[in-house]
Order: C-alpha cells, then sequence, then structure tokens
C-alpha cells in the first residue's frame, strides 16, 4: 500500500516541485512578444510627422500651391485638345483629390492638436508647482524677515545703549556732591579712539 501511494505521488507532483503542471506566466517576467497581424509604428513619430503636415498646411505657401495647381488643373482640362485632357468639365478627379487631402488633413490636424494640447497640460502644471513653490518661499522669507524685525526689536541698539548709559550718569552725577566724574561719552570726542589717545 505504501508502495502504491509513493507510485502515486510520483504521478501527479504537487508543491512547487510539480513538473506536470502548466507554465504559467509569472509577474516578476516581461511577456514574451507576440506576433501581430498589423504592422507596428513609433506614435511618437507618427505624431512628429502629423505636425509638420500640419503646420505646411496652415502656412500661406501650401494654399498658394494649391491654388496654382488648381487654376492648372482647370485651364488644363478646358483648353488642352480633348485627347489630352484626364478630367472632363465637372472635374470629379479633382473634387475627389481634395475631398481625399480634406480627409487627411482634417485627422493629422486634430492629432497635431492634441499633442500641443498634452504639452500645454504638462507646462500649465509645471508653472503650476512653480507658482507654488514661489508662494510657498515668499510665505517662509516673509516669516523669517517678520521674525528677524521682531528680534531686532529686542536687541538693544547703540544709540539706546548710549542714552541709558548718558542717563546712568546724570544720576550718578545728581547723587554726587558735586564731584562731576569724567565724562564716559564727552561730546567732543571723535568716534573711533580712546581718550587716552588724545
Amino acid at each position: 500500500m505504501a508502495a502504491e501511494r509513493e507510485g502515486n505521488r510520483e504521478r501527479h507532483p504537487v508543491g512547487a516541485t510539480a513538473a506536470g503542471r502548466p507554465q504559467r506566466a509569472r509577474l516578476d517576467q516581461p511577456r514574451a512578444l507576440r506576433r501581430r497581424l498589423l504592422p507596428e509604428w513609433d506614435p511618437d513619430a507618427f505624431g512628429r510627422l502629423s505636425e509638420r503636415i500640419a503646420r505646411f498646411l496652415g502656412t500661406g505657401r501650401f494654399i498658394v500651391w494649391m491654388t496654382v495647381v488648381i487654376i492648372l488643373w482647370v485651364v488644363w482640362n478646358i483648353a488642352a485638345p480633348g485627347a489630352l485632357r484626364f478630367d472632363q468639365y465637372p472635374f470629379i478627379f479633382l473634387t475627389l483629390a481634395l475631398s481625399l487631402q480634406a480627409s487627411y488633413a482634417a485627422p493629422l490636424i486634430l492629432l497635431a492638436q492634441n499633442r500641443q494640447d498634452d504639452r500645454d497640460r504638462v507646462n500649465l502644471e509645471q508653472d503650476r508647482k512653480q507658482n507654488e513653490r514661489s508662494i510657498a518661499d515668499t510665505e517662509y522669507l516673509t516669516r523669517e524677515i517678520a521674525a528677524l524685525r521682531m528680534g531686532l526689536g529686542e536687541v538693544a541698539t547703540r544709540d539706546w545703549i548710549r542714552s541709558e548709559l548718558q542717563d546712568l550718569i546724570k544720576e550718578l552725577e545728581e547723587r554726587t556732591d558735586g564731584h562731576r566724574p569724567p565724562a564716559v561719552f564727552p561730546a567732543d570726542h571723535p568716534r573711533g579712539r580712546d581718550m587716552d589717545d588724545r
């Protein structure tokens, strides 16, 4: 009976060493490329090409060349001998060519506009973030300047110390009986020199 169980284990492996199970796609490995029936293209390259075409279609040069071609087409098919005319009076082939050009121009222009909208959206987002950073920096600097002003309001300046010392000198003079001590800060004393240097 134990041999039968061991035989069953060999036939139906279980767990991580199960060799009989079909291989599943692993999440930590890229998928194998599948063949496609349709050709692949680079969407960025196609978008750049559509932008070039849309830019050319929006120029005056394109309108002038298209007008010249249409005039030559109409004049040729009216004035040329009958055997050389390739599009008779209702100009159906010209209408078809212009319709085909318009049917390709409209989606190319829309694609170029969509790409420009995407670029504008990214630029606006970057500008918005830059403005937020600038506002935050400005608010920070404003708070720092306010803190410095408050701190400077509590700092003793030279003039304040001088006035306090002069008040103390006056008070000392009043306490002494007519004995005048030497002036600590005489008015005629030049700045930057000690009294002993005279």
